[in-house]
C-alpha cells in the first residue's frame, strides 16, 4: 500500500465527492479524495448554474466547484490526482488500485460520476478535438464568430446552446424529438434568442469534414416524430465548424468489480442511505441509479454517504 489505512476513500471529486469530503473531513475522518482529472466533474464544465440554492443570479460551474474543493481541503481532506483502475472489496480494509499506487480504507464512497454519451456516428471519433466537443465551456471560445451545432434536447444542451450563442455567429440546435426535454425557463430563453436556430425533429447521421469539421449530415429520427405545424423542413446538411454533443451520460464504473450491483444501464444500485450491495461501500451522485441528476442532488447524496461512513466506522469501533 502507498500509505496507511484511511477511514474513507472517496472516488471522484465532482459535487458529490467534494461534499462527501467536506462532511467526512469535518467529522475528523482520515479522508482521501481521488480524482482522475480536476475537481468539479461535469459541473466544472458548465458555464452557468441557475438552480443551485443560494445563488439568485446564478453561479459558474468553475466558481462553485473550486469553492467546494477549497472547503474540503480547508477541513482536512487530502486531494490526489490519480486514475482509479480497480477495487478490491473482498476484505477489510478495502483496496483501491490507482495510477499512482494502491491505497486502503475501511470505507469507500464511489462518486465517479458519468461520462458524456457518444452519438456513435461516422466522423464523431475522427473529429473529436478537431471540431467535435462535449464541453462548450472548455472549447466554445475557439469558435467565436463561427457557426456551430449543439445536439441534444435536455437541460445541458439548452444551457450550453445559450452560452455558445454569446460567442458563435449562429447556433444550430438539433434535437431528435419535436419537443425539448429541458425545463421551460430554458426553452423560453432559447425561443427568444435570435442567434439560435432550432432544427427538429432530426438526427445527426454523420459529422463531415476534412482536417476539421465542416458540417453535419441530418436525417429523419426513427421515432417517427413529425415537425410541428409551420416548422421549417429539416435540411439534409448543415454547414458548421463545431459540433457540441449533449445526449446524456454513461456511468463511470469501469473500475468497479462484479460484486457491486448495478442496474441495466450500469449505474450503481444504492439505497436512500447510499449503501451499496457491498458492506462499507457507498455510492453518491450521478454514478448512482436514480431519477434526478443535478448538482444539488449530488451534494445531498455526498452528505448522506459521508455521515453513514462515519456511523459505519463508529459501530465497528474503528473511530471513537
Amino acid at each position: 500500500m502507498t500509505d496507511g489505512v484511511r477511514d474513507v476513500i472517496i472516488i471522484g471529486a465532482g459535487p458529490a465527492g467534494l461534499t462527501a469530503a467536506i462532511y467526512a473531513a469535518r467529522s475528523r475522518l482520515n479522508t482521501l479524495l481521488l480524482e482522475a482529472q480536476y475537481p468539479g466533474g461535469q459541473a466544472f464544465n458548465t458555464h452557468r448554474i441557475d438552480n443551485y440554492p443560494g445563488f439568485p443570479d446564478g453561479v459558474s460551474g468553475p466558481d462553485l466547484t473550486e469553492a467546494m474543493s477549497r472547503q474540503a481541503q480547508v477541513h482536512g481532506a487530502e486531494l490526489l490526482t490519480s486514475q482509479v483502475q480497480g477495487l478490491d472489496l473482498s476484505g477489510s480494509p478495502k483496496g483501491v488500485v490507482t495510477s499512482e499506487g494502491e491505497y486502503a480504507a475501511h470505507t469507500v464512497i464511489i462518486a465517479s460520476g458519468a461520462d458524456p454519451r457518444k452519438l456513435g456516428v461516422p466522423g464523431e471519433a475522427e473529429f473529436t478535438g478537431r471540431g467535435v466537443s462535449y464541453c462548450a465551456t472548455c472549447d466554445g471560445p475557439f469558435f467565436r464568430g463561427r457557426r456551430v451545432a449543439v445536439v441534444g434536447g435536455g437541460d445541458s444542451a439548452l444551457t450550453e446552446a445559450l452560452f455558445l450563442a454569446r460567442l458563435a455567429s449562429e447556433v444550430v440546435l438539433i434535437h431528435r424529438r419535436d419537443r425539448f426535454r429541458g425545463v421551460k425557463a430554458l426553452q423560453e430563453r432559447i425561443a427568444a434568442d435570435g442567434r439560435i436556430r432550432v432544427v427538429t425533429p432530426a438526427v445527426v447521421e454523420a459529422i463531415e469534414g476534412q482536417e476539421f469539421v465542416t458540417g453535419v449530415r441530418l436525417g429523419v429520427p426513427p421515432s417517427g416524430a413529425i415537425p410541428a405545424p409551420g416548422a421549417a423542413p429539416v435540411p439534409d446538411r448543415v454547414e458548421v465548424e463545431g459540433v457540441f454533443i449533449y445526449v446524456g451520460t454513461t456511468p463511470a464504473t469501469a473500475f468497479c468489480p462484479g460484486e457491486l450491483q448495478v442496474d441495466a444501464a450500469g449505474y450503481v444500485l444504492a439505497d436512500e442511505e447510499m449503501r451499496t450491495s457491498v458492506d462499507g461501500v457507498f455510492a453518491a451522485g450521478d454514478v448512482r441509479s436514480k431519477g434526478l441528476r443535478q448538482v444539488v442532488t449530488a451534494a445531498g447524496d455526498g452528505a448522506i454517504a459521508a455521515m453513514n461512513c462515519e456511523a459505519w466506522l463508529a459501530e465497528r469501533g474503528l473511530i471513537s
